[in-house]
This record gives C-alpha cells, structure tokens and sequence, in this order.
C-alpha cells in the first residue's frame, strides 16, 4: 500500500472515534426544510443533543425565547491521485450560535437577534496540495477564532416581510439549493463562481459582511429576497495567491469593512405544492414538493481583466507593465431547481430528490462564465435506515474565453509549457448515517477531472493530474 494511502486510511480510522455535524445543515434531505431555523413557536426539544437540556438550563433560557447551539465539525480528506503531493488533512471547526425571540424575551413582537462565533482548527487541504477551483470540503477555512454573524431581524405584516441588518452571511438565502448543501464539495454550496469571482468570495462562510437583507412572503409558496452589502468583508486584496480568500486579514472577524464596493443581490422563489405544515394531519397529498429560485447579483467594485493590461497590451506580452486593466461593475445570473421525485407516501421520511442549478457572467472580467451542478438525494433508501441520506452529485466550472486567450498568450510568449484553461469536473458520492439523533458519520468520495480547468504544479512544472479525494466526516450536536 502506498503510505499516501496508509496515513488516509489510519486518519480515517482515528476520526470514526470522534464527531462531527455540517457547519450549517446536519442532514439536507429531501424533505426541503426552510432556510432557516427560528427561535419562535415550536416546543423546545432537545433530544438531538448530547447534553439533552443540560440541567433545565435549555428550557429556563427557552422561557425567555432564548436558544444556544453548540456544533463540533471534524473531518479528514485525503487525495491519493493527482494534487501536489498526496497525503490526509485534519478539517476542524465549532460553531455556536445564540437566538433570542425578543417577543419573548422583552415584548418586542416580530423581533429576532442571533449571533455566532466559530473557532476553526484545521488547514486547507485545496489551498496546500490539490488546486482546484474551490475547496473540497466547504467547511475547510483559515486557522482562527471569529465572529461569523450579527444581526437583527424584525418581520411585519404577520411576519409577510421582514428585514435583518447587521453582520450577515449571504450563502445561507442566497444562490443556494437545499438538497446540494447535503454535499461537502463547496461548490454545492455557496456556488463555484462567486466564490471565485468576488472579493473574498464574498459574504459567505466563514465570513460576514455588514449588510440588509429585504424578504417578502406574500402567501406561501412566493418569496422575494434582496440584500445590499459589502462586497468585500476582510478589505483585502483582489488577488492573493497565499490566501485567496484574505481569511487570514483580521481573522476574529470583527473588521466591519465598508471601504470597497456594494453587493446588491436579489432572488425570486416560487415552491411548487407546499407541504402540509403538520404532515400527520394531511388527508390529501398535495402533489411532490419542489422549490425552484431565479437570482442574479451587481458588484459595484473593479474587476482585473485577465488577458490586458492597463495599456492596453497583452498581460502576457514582455511589453507589459503588469497591471491588469480594470473593469467598472461585474454581474452574475443563476437558476436553481429543488424537486422531490419520489416518496411512498406523503407522511413518510423516505423520498428521493434532485436538484440542478446554473451560474453564468461576462468573460472580461470572470476566470470563469459558466457553471452548473446537479444530483440526487435518496433519503431513508435502505430499510431500517430512514433517517440516513443517500447523495451522488456532479459539477463542472468552464474557463471563459477572455481567460482561455490569455493562457495561449502565456503560451506564445513562452519557452515553456503552458496549458490552456478548460472545464474542471467534480463528482461526489456521500452516505450520512445518523449513529445517534445527535451524532452523524459521513463518508465521503470525490473525483475531480481537470482540476482549475489545467493548472501547472509549481513543484514539477507538470500539469496536475485528475484527483482521486475520500474524506469522513463524523461527529456531535452538543
């Protein structure tokens, strides 16, 4: 055996002993559940946590519409093809989250304050050795102690509309399917070309941003979003080879920038036969459950062209002055479709869902124009089983023609090889098994064809081959 292979496969081992949960979804299912988790009106239950209600201390706090979560992420991903060097990493994070219902709390009806930290423990197995346009595990991020969010909601109307402000995370409400958040690729998750594309990758995990977040829910099966916010939340950089994301500039968090320009965000959701909102209730079956969202964003910033200087030359060209041109403004469009397929019934867990979504944008400014990724999510598919989730998902990213161009200017004007960006291509297998109601073990299986599209590997000067990724993640709901 390869040791490559042998320190995976002990890591693999080890980590079966420990516990872990999805950042910010235990188990995605087809169930579509709401983007969010509120504090009001449900009975408190707290039989999906370790400590249970810890001494009444969960229901006295209830009492005053206050709730605490306590998350411990751990996983290891290895490759044992392609990348740089193949060899395990340790992925590490915990998150705790307060909500308080100030309608409990205080008497402020419609009011929703939460707040959350998360103290991350890992490095990054992309960034380190494998090259790809986005992470392969959507909870790897820079070693660091940090606020992630801080805001205030207040709904109106019977809460139709409701509006947050303060520091929020986007890819929660935004540009996100619920059966692909089950995956570990990011890319299923905040999608592959805003976090490539924008400053920081934009207001996603692990990183807020100061903003306001518009919502209106006429009836229930209408939502309209829209969200203004910084476009930048760590100031950093455009470019940063070491650390594309900037996470390592003021890492607590706590640097509320508004120096850059303005994200402007909206999405349309239409839900297609809303399910019953107590299911032991239904007499009839409203039809399969589906969700399906249009979106599109405007950065106000500048963006580098990636094939001309600001001269006007060729960035590749010896006559360079090796300044990218710049682009005023830059905008992505994006569609997504959430549909379950199948179930036996409609009070039943077991159901099968799939989900499809595509992102596209200018080439002038954008490494990459076009993205789509799609899947399956067969919850409860074998016997016994019916709280454990099934998923295989594919994705693509394709490099866009300005991008393509300038690799065969690097091309031309070097003695060297030099290839010519393509389509990278991700496939993921998964298996979430609930082991206990707060313990979930989750083996996982990732292929990448091409990765980057064609990038070189700065330690050979070779093309980086297709990667061969398995990965467990396993853990606790405190």
């Amino acid at each position: 055996m390869r040791p490559g292979i042998l320190w995976i496969a002990r890591s693999f081992a080890c980590l079966i002993c420990l516990a872990s949960a999805h950042a910010q979804n235990l188990s995605a299912t087809p169930e579509l559940p709401t983007e969010e988790t509120e504090a009001k009106g449900a009975k408190l239950d707290t039989s999906g946590n370790l400590l249970g209600d810890m001494g009444g201390l969960r229901s006295w706090l209830y009492g005053y519409g206050v709730t605490f979560s306590l998350i411990e992420i751990d996983q290891v991903f290895g490759n044992t093809t392609g990348g740089k060097e193949q060899r395990p990493a340790y992925i590490g994070v915990t998150a705790a989250t307060l909500t308080a219902d100030l309608e409990k709390s205080i008497g402020l009806e419609g009011g929703l304050f939460n707040v959350s930290a998360l103290q991350i423990h890992s490095r990054s197995i992309t960034q380190a050795q494998l090259l790809t346009f986005n992470n392969i595990s959507d909870s790897e991020a820079w070693w660091s102690t940090r606020l992630f969010e801080m805001w205030y909601q207040q709904g109106f109307f019977d809460d139709k509309f409701d509006i947050k402000i303060g520091q929020i995370d986007l890819d929660t409400e935004f540009w996100i399917s619920q059966y692909s958040a089950f995956f570990h690729n990011a890319s299923f998750g905040w999608a592959l070309m805003p976090s490539l594309e924008l400053y920081s990758g934009g207001p996603s995990y692990p990183m807020g941003a100061l903003g306001v977040r518009l919502r209106y829910r006429p009836d229930n099966q209408w939502t309209f979003l829209f969200a203004g916010a910084d476009d930048n939340p760590t100031g950093g950089p455009f470019s940063n080879p070491v650390d594309p994301s900037n996470q390592s500039l003021h890492p607590s968090g706590t640097f509320f920038n508004l120096g850059n320009g303005a994200l402007l965000i909206g999405e349309m959701q239409y839900t297609l036969n809303p399910p019953p909102s107590d299911k032991s209730k239904a007499t009839d079956d409203p039809g399969l459950p589906g969700t399906y969202r249009l979106g599109g964003l405007y950065d106000t910033a500048s963006f580098p062209d990636p094939r001309f200087d600001t001269a006007g030359h060729l960035l590749a060209s010896p006559q360079s002055n090796g300044y990218p041109m710049q682009h005023k403004g830059n905008w992505m469009l994006y569609g997504i479709m959430d549909q379950m397929i199948w179930r036996p019934s409609v009070d039943s867990p077991t159901a099968l869902g799939f989900f499809a979504r595509a992102s596209g944008t200018n080439d002038d400014r954008n490494i990459v124009s076009f993205a789509v990724d799609a899947g399956f999510n067969f919850k409860g598919a074998l016997a016994g089983r019916e709280n454990d989730t099934f998923g295989i998902g594919w994705g693509m990213g394709q490099v866009g023609n300005r991008a393509r161009a300038a690799d065969r200017d690097h091309y031309y004007f070097s003695s060297d090889f030099y290839p010519i960006g393509g389509a990278e291509h991700h496939f993921e297998l998964t298996y979430a098994a609930q082991v206990t109601p707060w313990l979930i073990v989750q083996p996982d299986f990732q292929y990448t064809w091409n990765p980057s599209g064609g990038i070189l590997n700065p330690n050979t000067g070779k093309l980086i081959g297709n990667e061969l990724v398995l990965g467990l993640h396993a853990g606790i709901t405190f």
